[in-house]
């Protein structure tokens, strides 16, 4: 099973500002600092981002190439897979996530629609409603 990475969209307002960083690219690299300890286990796990404290999206994790100032590079797929919303604290960084506590991909005839904003999925949890 390999192991997945969450990462806040940091700058992302919405959905569509997240989306629109996948648009018209042949390839997504991310650069980092360090290369993770356990990036061979991720190599076929996915990135998933974390959108108004929830995880909403996933990509999958290509490999990690050396960038040429010494920093690494997070090579993913240049798509996003919709998954159901998971509540997720915010953090600096990138932390690993097991296959057990990732979300399930939507299906494609779940709409966007069909999932609640993540503010609103919060308080509905808190107030017990779902």
């Amino acid at each position: 099973m390999p192991l997945h990475m969450t990462k806040i969209a940091f700058g992302a307002k919405s959905w569509d500002d997240l989306a629109g960083w996948y648009e018209n690219r042949s390839e997504i690299k991310l650069t980092t600092r360090y290369l993770p300890k356990r990036h061979e286990e991720m190599v076929g796990g996915s990135l998933y981002w974390i959108l108004d404290h929830h995880l909403v999206a996933r990509s999958p994790i290509l490999g990690f190439p050396r960038a040429p100032d010494g920093r690494w590079h997070i090579q993913l797929e240049p798509r996003l897979i919709r998954v159901d919303p998971l509540p997720k604290r915010a953090h600096q960084g990138w932390r690993y996530l097991t296959e057990e506590k990732a979300p399930r991909d939507l299906s494609d005839d779940e709409a966007a629609g069909d999932v609640l904003p993540g503010r609103l999925a919060t308080k509905l949890q808190g107030l017990g409603l779902i």
